[in-house]
């Protein structure tokens, strides 16, 4: 890919290349956003067919994440990393120090966390090295696991979708497709079922897949037949680029929303998405729980405030649903006027501030 060509394109900041050798560390970090303040975005460990995916996809969510902060209102720019390996077998405590190093170098310019691939008890390892780490074990006096503010959030999210959608928020007797069953998906689907809600529900790992379906009572289907499953609500809980032309043609629901990061393959697949009646809520909207949870750390508010903050999830995927209406654009572009506005103010701020300083 053209690097700088598409840096400029999406307005980043800066993409950092990192080789470890001894350690066998490749991880990448891209810093999108610096305006509203320093870069915060989990690292993810995938076993990425190339180096090139593993950069597109460093690209995409660091922009993710600075629409994300802006959206939920937080003093917080858009920042990702990516380490390539398989989590199953690839780590080790050289390769987390050797990141963590480098996350030092940035000199608190991007601030990591645990993402896909990557837990708690890792980022403690990176915290050896660096201080710009949260998420960290409330043993050291972090925030812990993310993943059940983001599964709450998401929850709140799809309430909101019901009430604009069907007219009621309740989501009992509700036929719901939950693709993913890791930490947020799982918990996610409890929600839901506590509800009243019948969940169909497709898991990569057999393990994982069985164990809900015994705890939880789900309904397990196929990893491709998830998306013509028929139902009302599809909540995307795994990986993204999973809206996509062959899955669209399939897709029997009239809601879209899980905590995916970066659902839509392109950004036309939202288009097509509303031209079939389906309602998307955006993902770096409705999955902001995770965020929220992490930047209590930073000083941001307390625990029982970030709770309140997830929760209000509700009443901002409303206001997206409203500004789509009323502008007559796809949900995911009326999220990204809201985003983009927050952040165009500040920069004229900052525009003023410096025009002050050269005429003083």
């Amino acid at each position: 890919m053209e690097l700088f060509d598409y840096m400029q394109e999406h307005n980043h900041e800066q993409v950092v290349f990192w080789s470890g050798k001894r350690s066998g560390l490749k991880a990448i970090v891209a810093v999108h956003s610096t305006v509203l303040g320093p870069a915060l975005g989990g690292t993810r460990m995938w076993p990425y067919k190339n180096e090139e995916a593993a950069l597109k996809d460093a690209l995409r969510l660091s922009e993710g994440m600075t629409y994300k902060a802006s959206v939920a209102g937080l003093n917080l720019g858009g920042g990702k990393a990516v380490i390539i390996g398989d989590p199953a077998k690839d780590k080790n405590e050289s390769l987390f120090r050797s990141y963590g190093r480098l996350v030092e170098s940035l000199a608190g310019k991007y601030i990591t966390a645990e993402d896909v691939g990557t837990t708690v008890a890792d980022m403690s390892i990176v915290h050896q090295e660096t201080s710009h780490v949260t998420g960290l074990s409330k043993t050291e006096h972090g925030s812990g696991d993310p993943s059940p503010l983001t599964a709450f959030g998401v929850y709140r999210g799809i309430k909101a979708c019901a009430q604009a959608k069907f007219g009621s928020d309740s989501l009992a007797n509700a036929r719901i497709a939950v693709q993913g069953l890791g930490k947020v998906g799982y918990d996610l689907a409890r929600r839901l079922i506590e509800e009243g809600a019948t969940v169909i529900a497709t898991e990569y790992d057999p393990k994982k897949a069985e164990k809900a379906a015994c705890e939880l009572g789900l309904q397990l289907t196929g990893l491709d037949d998830i998306y013509s499953v028929e139902c009302d609500i599809f909540a995307p809980c795994a990986l993204g680029a999973i809206i996509n032309d062959e899955t669209i043609a399939g897709l029997r629901c009239r809601i879209v929303a899980g905590s995916a990061n970066n659902q839509l393959a392109e950004s036309r697949h939202g288009d097509m998405l509303a031209e079939k009646d389906i309602l998307y809520a955006p993902d770096y909207v409705i999955n902001a729980g995770g965020l929220i949870s992490v930047a209590t750390e930073l000083g941001a508010y307390s625990t029982e405030e970030a709770w309140a903050k997830s929760a209000a999830i509700y009443d901002t995927i409303l206001k997206v649903i409203q500004l789509s209406g009323d502008e007559q654009i796809p949900t995911y572009m009326a999220a990204d006027r809201l985003a983009q506005a927050r952040i165009e103010m500040k920069e004229r701020e900052l525009e003023e501030a410096r025009a002050l300083k050269l005429s003083t």
